[in-house]
């Protein structure tokens, strides 16, 4: 009888019993709910600009609807091709070799036995993404500027001075190194979260077989790390389409001898907007970054759920 009298006053209040049961949860949730809905729901509106020829003084509402045409003269740019390629490129190399090299770090902090190099380490390993790229790009300039430390080494060493501003082809490996400097520390934190939570026993019974560290690792820890690093995955293909901006501005600028390998869709609309001031074409390409990278996710996760669907997002 209680209990068909409890499932009444549940189906009779519904959500607003949940919401006074769970209310200091709630509440804890509300600063991330609001700031969502503020910056990330709210401004969904703006989408409409896409397909306008924006004006300033007429705003939103009263800009001429010009259908698709903002997309065409995105298509129709001589060399959209180059930034597109360069854009998915250097993604792709930042994907891969950054998450490969933060799951090696993470398993070699986890297998370090000393808590105080431990933590030293990861400190260390984890400052660089508190470094701002403008700072960064100062950095950059005293190593590989004209009169920069690696140019002094060269003339030490007998040979000539290096243009790398004149020059486009070194500039993706620079770019990963940086990347991998600037982001791979702090993307271990997720993988030593991961592998602290596997179950111990597993080790210790792995252990009494023989086992050596090495194999642990290989046998028991990688594979159960496999589904945490696909999920990422699949959550970072959604910014393949998408540069960092911040990161490759701040290094090139607008240097126009460095745009066959360093000019992105971010740095290209950033240009576009500057010298056109064509608020509708920019926001197209925005529109089309996230429809790209919303349809990627969903492809990447699709295959991700039939090889394993413990490694899928949904």
């Amino acid at each position: 009888m209680q209990k068909a009298v409890k499932a009444l006053e549940k189906k009779r209040f519904g959500m607003g019993a949940e919401l006074w049961k769970n209310k200091l949860l709630y509440l804890m949730m509300a600063p991330a709910t609001v700031w969502f809905a503020v910056f990330c729901y709210a401004p969904l509106y703006g989408i409409v600009v896409a397909f306008k020829k924006y004006n300033y003084a007429a705003g939103i509402l009263h800009s001429p609807f010009v259908g698709f045409d903002n997309f065409r003269f995105l298509f129709n740019y001589r060399g959209i091709d180059f930034i597109f390629l360069n854009t998915i490129y250097l993604n792709t190399l930042f994907i891969t070799i950054t998450t490969l090299l933060s799951v090696i770090l993470a398993v070699m902090f986890v297998e370090v036995r000393s808590r105080k190099f431990k933590r030293v380490m990861q400190s260390v390993a984890i400052l660089p993404h508190f470094v701002s790229w403008a700072v960064v790009s100062l950095f950059i300039q005293a190593f590989i500027g004209t009169n920069g430390l690696i140019n002094q080494l060269l003339i030490t060493l007998g040979g000539q001075r290096y243009s790398f501003y004149n020059s486009a082809a070194p500039w993706p490996f620079i770019f990963v190194l940086l990347r991998v400097w600037h982001g791979c520390g702090f993307g271990t934190v997720v993988y030593i979260a991961a592998i602290t939570a596997f179950d111990p026993s597993m080790y210790e019974a792995a252990k009494v077989d023989g086992a050596s560290r090495f194999r642990q690792i290989r046998h028991i820890t990688l594979p159960l790390l496999k589904p945490t690093v696909l999920i990422l995955t699949i959550m970072n293909v959604g910014g393949i389409f998408r540069g960092d901006f911040g990161m490759i501005y701040s290094m090139v600028r607008d240097n126009a001898a460095l745009y066959a390998t360093t000019d992105v869709v971010d740095t290209f609309v950033y240009r576009a907007l500057r010298q056109m001031n064509d608020l509708g074409m920019s926001t197209a390409v925005s529109l089309l970054q996230s429809v790209v990278g919303f349809a990627l996710v969903m492809m990447t996760n699709a295959m991700a759920r039939k090889v394993n669907p413990d490694s899928a997002l949904f």
